[in-house]
């Protein structure tokens, strides 16, 4: 999965990575892809991109992702910071009538500039406890991976978010419990 260019640009002022994503991929990203569905749909799912001349990505079985890519060739990969719809891209089946999230972020090629407010990026321990219980949970199912040591993850990550997560970070970890059938 690539932009299509597959030429190294960084340095010219764009705003781009190095290989023409917006912004710089380390290790694995979790993104959110939209597909278009045989309904005309767009699914919702969340998707890991491994850093790498390409981006790569791999879907898991064949889920509605796989399908949409196969028959239709593409999506919308969009990055959010919204944990809710994170979980609901990983675990419930969601699809919509417009491919970019209204939680997606952007990049502007502003017209004209001024600096309205600063906002300071902190980092939330809870939101990220909840990105790895999403990917803990999707994998209950999976016989690759043992089902016990999942299970304490997710245990694990319960903890982290009612210690150091916020209301989203806590509604988001509320729906992985609704959306998955075991306990822990």
């Amino acid at each position: 999965m690539t932009d299509g260019a597959g030429e190294r640009d960084g340095g010219n002022g764009s705003g781009r990575s190095a290989d023409g994503w917006p912004v710089d991929l380390t290790g694995v990203v979790e993104s959110v892809v939209t597909t278009l569905g045989p309904n005309e749909r767009w699914n919702v799912a969340a998707l890991g991109l491994h850093a790498g001349a390409p981006v790569t990505a791999k879907t898991y079985g064949r889920t509605r992702t796989w399908r949409n890519f196969r028959e239709r060739g593409g999506g919308y990969v969009q990055f959010t910071r919204d944990p809710v719809d994170f979980v609901d891209a990983a675990l419930a089946v969601r699809e919509v009538d417009e491919p970019v999230l209204g939680s997606a972020t952007w990049e502007l090629e502003p017209v004209d500039s001024g600096v309205e407010r600063r906002v300071v990026p902190t980092t939330n321990r809870g939101f990220y406890a909840v990105v790895e219980a999403t990917v803990a949970a999707s994998r209950l199912d999976v016989d690759a991976y043992d089902t016990q040591t999942l299970l304490d993850r997710l245990a694990y990550f319960e903890g982290v978010v009612e210690t150091s997560g916020g209301d989203r970070e806590r509604a988001a970890f509320e729906r992985i419990e609704d959306l998955v059938d075991a306990e822990w």
